[in-house]
């Protein structure tokens, strides 16, 4: 008799101050249930009522075992889709059917994806510093780790929020104030520092985060050349992809980019025409486990590698899909780490006690020296304390990192 889905319940919870949403899909075997994630830190109401009110009455009652037919139900089942609020709900029933049909087969998810390519996942963490000196200290501390790659940043992604400087008109409102052209004399600067003091044995990455006109992200990726970067990261926006074509043919510094992506139309046209070197989309914003698959292949035949995104702002089960989903594939370019050993800041303010993550969470997975292992337990071998979670509710404030503006005060993609 067929296993079927009797409940989906969304959890939330924020254990380090970052609204996480995460979905459990109880079957009709008992004790038999699958966790996953769907975190969209910004507009978690949203997903937990469209899992509540659409996905949960869609589902219940289904065949836990056609995954790939009920993506495609929830997928078009709203008529208009590839929107991230229903991405992100879609991949948290998804990635909880992966666990469960991992549990059904007594085999981790790696395996059921083809096996393991390699024994552990290299990955890269983000250095920050609020000046060069100390984002050399933390560079260097990284190294003492076994981090052979690490991607740096200066007081974030070029400013912090707060009220109009000078240079805007009178009146303006609050905001990220961006001096583009600072930032890119800054950058180029901060690459010089780095390299004389750390040499070229350590990888280095670059994220720009959208937020440079296109034409100054070519200038920016030209002058970066001399400091042989791992990747440069989002030096064009979603809306601007069309540029990828003129930044790739005037650099030759790699490039990594997708954290954004929702569409497979978005990174199509990338992937053919070999406009890119490392995907690295979001796989709870493209719909879970099922589309991250098929894109990681799709990417494989075109020589493109994987460098799934991996911030503070999502789960820690969507952090062991990514390790599962690397672990079983041959084009693994690198894994973003942003830890399960708290802080793993980048723009957000983190609040609560240090170590509630692992309060919260078991089974996560673990680094050492410059490496990631999954554990073998079935499925993703993560877990869930929801007495624990419950301890650290979401909190639904206005975001204030996105409001990104130019000099003159006019919103820039954040």
């Amino acid at each position: 008799m067929a296993i079927k889905i009797r409940d989906v319940k969304v959890i939330l919870t924020a254990p380090e101050g970052i609204n996480l949403v995460v979905v459990k899909v109880e079957t009709t075997e008992p004790e038999l249930y699958g966790l996953g994630c769907a975190t969209f830190a910004y507009r978690h109401l949203a997903v937990k009522c469209l899992i509540e009110e659409y996905i949960k009455p869609l589902v219940i009652g289904k065949d836990v075992s056609k995954i790939s037919q009920l993506w495609h139900l929830m997928h078009q089942n709203g008529y208009w889709r590839n929107g991230p609020i229903e991405n992100n709900a879609i991949s948290g029933v998804d990635m909880a059917l992966w666990d469960i049909k991992g549990k059904m087969a007594n085999m981790p998810l790696y395996d059921l994806l083809g096996g393991k390519c390699r024994e552990g996942v290299p990955i890269y963490r983000h250095a920050d510093g609020r000046d060069i000196n100390e984002l050399i200290d933390n560079i260097l501390e990284y190294k003492e780790q076994g981090i052979t790659t690490i991607r740096c940043q200066c007081g974030g992604y070029g400013g912090i929020y707060g009220t109009a400087p000078s240079t805007a008109p009178e009146g303006s409102p609050e905001g990220v104030y961006l001096d583009s052209h600072k930032y890119m004399r800054d950058t180029v600067e901060l690459f010089d520092r780095i390299r004389s003091k750390v040499g070229y044995d350590i990888n280095l990455c670059h994220d720009v985060h959208e937020r440079l006109r296109p034409v100054d992200a070519i200038k920016l990726a030209q002058e970066l050349e001399p400091y042989k970067l791992f990747f440069l990261e989002d030096a064009i926006s979603l809306e601007q992809g069309e540029w990828l074509r003129q930044l790739r043919s005037k650099t030759t510094i790699p490039l990594a980019q997708g954290e954004l992506f929702n569409n497979p139309y978005e990174w199509r046209f990338l992937i053919k025409e070999q406009l890119i070197d490392f995907i690295r989309v979001h796989i709870s914003q493209i719909g879970g486990i099922t589309p991250a698959h098929k894109l990681q292949i799709f990417a494989e035949e075109f020589g493109i590698k994987t460098a799934w995104h991996g911030p503070g702002d999502m789960s820690p089960v969507a952090h062991a899909a990514n390790i599962h989903i690397d672990l079983a594939s041959q084009n693994l370019g690198i894994q973003e780490w942003s830890g399960t050993e708290p802080p793993n800041f980048i723009i957000q303010e983190l609040s609560d006690a240090k170590k509630a993550l692992l309060d919260v969470f078991s089974g996560l997975p673990e680094y050492k020296e410059g490496y990631v292992y999954a554990n073998a337990k079935p499925g993703l071998g993560i877990d869930i304390d929801e007495d624990e979670a419950a301890k650290y509710p979401c909190k639904n404030n206005v975001t204030t990192w996105t409001q990104t503006r130019l000099r003159d005060g006019t919103l820039q993609t954040p």
